[in-house]
């Protein structure tokens, strides 16, 4: 826990600048870097612990290597003692955690000495978004604690805790590390059992607080405002203690997360290395993809090779990759690759995902500490403040979805001071593609507004069947849950989901009432993945992806093998397979429709309008593609034989008329292939101007709709009820379509590529597709939109009006499928996890 300022060169290793030079030398290296930033480092600022601060606590700290603090954990613990809630958002590896521990360890010890306490006479809660940080944070939280003696009791309570251990967690641990998951299926259903613990809770911990966003943002939202709810019923009124390195608006996101008022600390006062931040574009291969269109090596293949050269280099290096089976290719080549130059090195490579079992990333987390791995290829299951200090560099495979989550993937490195390398290699997209080649919308925009909304009827109505299995609701709690909560009481008693009496509503049924759903929006009980041969648990994958992940034939990568799905059992919830190599690696397509429930806003544009409102989406899978590892090649297509799903959600979409069309000089025979060139552009680019990426969201183009008798455009939002990204498209729409038509209009290829119109997730094949047609369809467009302001990535959007009512949980099916499809075009939704 040091805070010193390590030279740039620490521990015998290359520079930032070095090591970013060596990675350029050799044929057309240098001209794949497109961009390069030069953070420069900074000198920390110090300040003195509260009074309030006990002295054993300062004591403790001092052991541990900090003899001051910088000025904002100083601030942030003040408010902490003061009995305010506060969130601290400053830099990666700021030490945020020590500005809420020293507070809670204090508070801890006054709890302890307490007359009549017991030895537990104040509590903490801890919630972090996965197991790993929780982990993480724990063995960091009993290091510093060692010497304040039995008063601090850290525990682990998540669903790897073995069973005989929980029940010692209760009763005995002062500092409680879970998850939003288990808070809500473990600790607040057994609220009983936790009473103890609940009485005396005093403070409660939420780090990573910027990833609690969309419909998962939403359901902990929720949950916070439960638990806020229990305590009471203990007579407890915890004060929150939030931390984030990257969030816009801190205080006003972390007051609608928990639901009470928030100060903020937003002045990094710590001290920081040289980052070297270089923007990577892959080159063109001699391969044409559909259509004939120019393909550029794939940013898999690439952070590959680059994580090769930097292990070769002794450079401690994380690739973070988009995809789980991303991950496990990247660690395989560069495994292949080393062990072409030294027999010693493919070992020191490694793969991290979600889909592990416990003890398998328990092992990983510790040979990355420790420094016997030197490379590992990740998903976003590390982006989070797992204490990984010593890494010199952080590849980015392709961009992560919003600039948040890419400065925090950025500042693994560097953690103990030293300079840090970043490359972020582009994808063939458009959003990569526009960011390469546009530094400003990176290093000069500020990270996105958190975008969440707690009064989501979906999310909303299975949480209020929950806080009433858990105490009887009252009309005194409908405030607590917000403004949609009365209506929903009486649609859920209508349904015979609650019961009201004289004293409140009731929970009716015999079932939990807290697993009607799942918070992170994965649409249930997670698929099993089993070796037939054997009959070996390798891992699970989330019941929203197992259409496209696991439908028969599938290739399914697990730590470096490769198996072949052989069955998908969707009633057991089982997929079985066996070990094998293909050649080719598998991804699903589906056919998607759309249906207008209700236009909430409606704004012309001339003779065009944009709307905002409820739709029922209706997608299929309905075969695969074998591609060519590495290249891409398309060698066949297979049917596959699945149930269409159903998603209500909502979405933002735009109609023209024939007169703008004739305008536009758009011909009858353009118009599928515009309006569809046009729907993919916009979905590459929404990311820049809301909080999520292109997995979260989908689209359809219709030439002539049968609900808006025009030819339209949506774009939805792929979970239940929506998640708030479709509003924000609304909000921002001239600003969106201006640089999806940017976009569209700078890349250099003549009839559409992967890098401007064509989409990955294409269930159409990418046809038809008509770039020229597009640009000037949306030019017409955007000719007639309002006068204003452009609104810029990370700006707030104003509320669009209540979300239309649901039907209540269980009410509709998750909009989890990941491949493409359409009508008339287009592109599924994607209900991915918040992280993994």
């Amino acid at each position: 826990m040091a805070q010193d300022h390590l030279p740039q060169s620490a521990h015998g290793r290359p520079s930032p600048r070095t090591a970013l030079e060596r990675l350029a030398t050799g044929a057309d290296r240098a001209a794949r870097i497109t961009h390069t930033e030069h953070l420069p480092p900074r000198v920390g600022r110090h300040a003195n612990w509260p009074e309030s601060i006990r002295p054993e606590v300062v004591a403790a700290i001092a052991a541990a290597g900090i003899d001051r603090p910088w000025e904002h954990q100083a601030r942030a613990a003040g408010h902490a003692a003061r009995g305010e809630s506060v969130v601290v958002a400053t830099g990666t590896a700021s030490g945020k955690s020590l500005g809420y521990l020293a507070p809670v360890l204090s508070a801890l010890l006054d709890g302890a000495d307490a007359p009549g306490a017991g030895g537990r006479g104040a509590t903490a809660l801890y919630l972090a978004p996965t197991k790993a940080l929780a982990a993480d944070q724990r063995r960091a939280v009993s290091a510093l604690a060692a010497p304040l003696g039995t008063a601090v009791r850290p525990a682990v309570y998540d669903g790897d805790t073995p069973v005989e251990e929980r029940e010692w967690v209760r009763q005995y641990a002062t500092y409680v590390l879970t998850n939003p998951d288990m808070l809500h299926r473990g600790i607040l259903p057994g609220h009983a059992r936790w009473s103890s613990f609940l009485r005396h809770l005093r403070y409660v911990v939420i780090d990573e607080c910027h990833t609690y966003r969309g419909v998962f943002g939403s359901h902990v939202a929720q949950v916070l405002r439960r638990l806020r709810r229990v305590c009471a019923r203990y007579g407890a009124e915890p004060v929150f203690l939030l931390a984030s390195a990257t969030a816009a608006d801190p205080a006003r996101a972390a007051g609608l997360l928990t639901g009470v008022q928030v100060a903020e600390v937003t002045d990094d006062a710590s001290p920081r290395g040289e980052l070297a931040f270089a923007l990577w574009e892959p080159p063109l291969t001699q391969l044409s993809g559909e259509h004939g269109a120019p393909v550029r090596r794939t940013a898999t293949a690439e952070a590959a090779e680059l994580l090769t050269d930097l292990v070769v280099q002794g450079v401690r290096t994380v690739a973070f990759v988009r995809s789980r089976r991303g991950a496990e290719l990247v660690a395989v080549i560069a495994q292949e690759r080393l062990a072409e130059t030294d027999a010693s090195l493919p070992a020191r490579v490694a793969a991290y995902r979600g889909g592990y079992l416990p003890e398998e990333r328990r092992a990983l987390e510790r040979d990355l500490h420790s420094g016997r791995l030197l490379g590992l290829a990740s998903t976003s299951a590390l982006e989070l403040g797992v204490d990984i200090s010593g890494l010199d560099a952080v590849l980015l495979a392709g961009y992560p979805g919003t600039r948040a989550s890419l400065w925090q993937q950025a500042g693994r490195a560097g953690r103990s001071g030293q300079g840090a390398l970043a490359v972020m290699v582009g994808r063939d997209d458009p959003l990569d593609t526009y960011l390469v080649h546009h530094p400003e919308a990176i290093f000069e925009q500020p990270v996105e507004s958190t975008v969440l909304d707690p009064d989501n009827p979906y999310v909303l109505a299975p949480h209020l069947c929950a806080a009433a299995a858990e105490l009887p609701l009252t009309e005194d709690d409908l405030d607590l849950f917000g403004p949609q909560a009365a209506d929903l009481l009486g649609q859920l008693e209508r349904r015979g989901l609650l019961r009201r009496r004289a004293t409140g509503w009731y929970w009716t049924r015999r079932e939990r009432a807290a697993d009607l759903t799942d918070i992170r929006g994965e649409g249930g009980k997670p698929v099993q993945v089993v070796e037939s041969a054997t009959g070996r648990l390798l891992g699970t994958v989330d019941a929203s992806s197992a259409h496209t992940a696991v439908h028969e034939g599938a290739v399914h990568l697990h730590q470096g093998r490769t198996y072949l799905v052989e069955q998908l059992d969707l009633d057991e919830n089982v997929a079985l397979v066996t070990r094998t190599d293909p050649p080719y690696s598998t991804m699903a397509r589906d056919t998607t429709a759309i249906r207008v429930l209700s236009a909430d806003v409606e704004e012309p544009w001339g003779e065009a309008r944009i709307h905002f409102g409820s739709v029922e989406v209706t997608h299929q899978v309905v075969s695969y593609l074998r591609r060519r590892l590495l290249t891409g090649e398309v060698l066949g297509e297979t049917k596959l034989d699945l149930p269409p799903r159903t998603l209500r959600t909502r979405a933002v979409w735009w109609t023209v008329t024939d007169a703008q069309l004739d305008a536009a000089g758009i011909h009858p025979e353009e118009l599928p292939g515009a309006l569809h060139a046009a729907e993919h552009a916009s979905i590459g680019l929404l990311p820049l101007f809301a909080t999520c990426d292109r997995w979260d969201i989908g689209g359809v183009s219709v030439p002539l709709h049968a609900d808006t008798g025009l030819p339209t455009v949506f774009v939805y939002d792929g979970h239940p009820g929506g998640a708030g990204f479709s509003e924000r498209a609304f909000h921002t729409a001239r600003a969106w379509l201006t640089a999806t038509r940017e976009a569209i209009a700078a890349c250099e290829c003549d009839f559409g590529c992967p890098s401007c119109v064509q989409s990955p997730k294409c269930g159409n094949g990418n046809d038809p597709l008509d770039k020229a047609a597009a640009v000037r369809l949306l030019t017409c467009l955007l000719s007639a939109a309002p006068d204003g302001p452009d609104a810029q990535p990370g700006d707030a959007p104003e509320p669009a009006g209540d979300a239309e009512g649901a039907a209540g949980p269980g009410g509709s099916q998750d909009g989890a499928a990941r491949p493409p499809g359409g009508t008339g075009g287009g592109e599924p939704g994607g209900g991915r996890r918040g992280v993994e």
